[in-house]
């Protein structure tokens, strides 16, 4: 299976030493139109879908962006749809900058927690996040790891509130394991298959349209508990 081959040690170490810009947490696409169309693709997902899970009415809407890099998606797209956001992020490197980038957002009170921290290492505070955002993250987890993250996700999630996934899919027919980042690339199938044995029932799905043809595909889920 591709993602016995991950090593937690060997992923810190290769995004510990990418540089802590756009372009680095972005493997070079940072000055294209990726990021723009990215965040315009995200928007427009919540905007169609989030009546979906509007969270409770009397609760803050609290979010956590999860693999938050230098903080790009929580500056440009959570902070403007939630009271507040955490954030987690494991490398030493992304987190000293997300200090820099989010240093506006901090003095508006927009910004929580910064946990520096693996995902196989979060344990969410029970019923505080209305959102919890994973993009380009999940394929640092292997197989066990991920359902038992999305797990704790899911009780960390107020009552009406979505787990947010947004990933490349193989179109290889199988997950590939690539050991420059050791990080696995799952296909639709392997999603959703982890997605159940999470607990977890898919109430959007989107592809992401716009990216560069040379690009993986990259889909969209929101998530809530199946029961």
């Amino acid at each position: 299976m591709a993602d016995e081959s991950i090593s937690y040690s060997d992923a810190l170490d290769y995004w510990s030493n990418t540089p802590a810009t756009v372009d680095g947490v972005l493997g070079g696409f940072g000055n294209t139109n990726v990021p723009r169309v990215d965040i315009i693709g995200s928007k427009t997902f919540l905007r169609k879908h989030s009546s979906k899970f509007p969270g409770e009415p009397s609760a803050p809407k609290y979010a956590c962006d999860i693999g938050a890099g230098i903080g790009r998606i929580t500056k440009n797209l959570l902070i403007h749809v939630a009271d507040r956001v955490d954030l987690l992020e494991p490398a030493p490197n992304f987190c000293a900058q997300i200090e820099n980038e989010l240093e506006e957002a901090r003095s508006m009170n927009k910004i929580g927690e910064v946990y520096q921290l693996g995902m196989q290492d979060f344990v969410p505070q029970k019923g505080k996040y209305w959102l919890i955002w994973c993009q380009w993250c999940l394929g640092q987890l292997p197989d066990t790891d991920l359902v038992m993250f999305l797990q704790r996700c899911a009780e960390g999630l107020q009552a009406n509130g979505a787990i947010i996934v947004k990933e490349n899919i193989s179109t290889a027919g199988i997950d590939s394991f690539d050991d420059t980042d050791s990080s696995v690339t799952r296909t639709l199938e392997s999603f959703h298959s982890i997605f159940q044995k999470a607990g977890l029932k898919v109430v959007a799905e989107e592809i992401q349209r716009g990216f560069p043809d040379i690009l993986l595909p990259v889909k969209t889920f929101a998530l809530v508990k199946a029961f």
